[in-house]
């Protein structure tokens, strides 16, 4: 076999030998992330229908500049088809609460779950006034 052949095949050899080792280098750390879970960092989600209307959504609410014993809120809504944002989970340091309100059109149909310090209530009202509050 001339030289110039033996050159080229041992360079070829060795061009496998680091691509090798370069593709196991890499396939290695992308095994070792399949047994972790993943984790979705971000300041805030929204999901979103097959139309791009949002959904669903997470966000951060600041503390309100009026009520300086305001603090930053964590909430989440769900949102018909029609924009209305049915049910609300909140929570904050001093409060937190649940509300589901009624369907597009209402105004005063909605049930509220809420902690607020160290007192607790459930305020139902219905679409004619009439209102139930339960207290501990």
């Amino acid at each position: 076999m001339p030289r110039i052949q033996r050159f080229t095949l041992g360079l070829t050899l060795l061009n496998l030998v680091l691509f090798v080792l370069l593709s196991l280098s890499q396939a290695s750390p992308a095994l070792g992330r399949q047994t972790e879970l993943p984790v979705l960092r971000g300041r805030g989600l929204e999901i979103v229908d097959a139309q791009g209307r949002i959904r669903a959504s997470i966000s951060i609410m600041p503390p309100s500049r009026a009520d300086t014993g305001s603090s930053e809120t964590v909430l989440l809504r769900l949102i018909t088809e029609r924009g209305r944002p049915s049910v609300k989970i909140g929570s904050s340091e001093p409060h937190s609460g649940l509300s589901f309100a009624g369907p597009t059109g209402t105004r005063e149909t909605y049930v509220i779950l809420e902690a607020k310090g160290t007192s607790a209530q459930l305020k139902m009202r219905a679409e004619d006034g009439r209102e139930q509050i339960v207290k501990p």
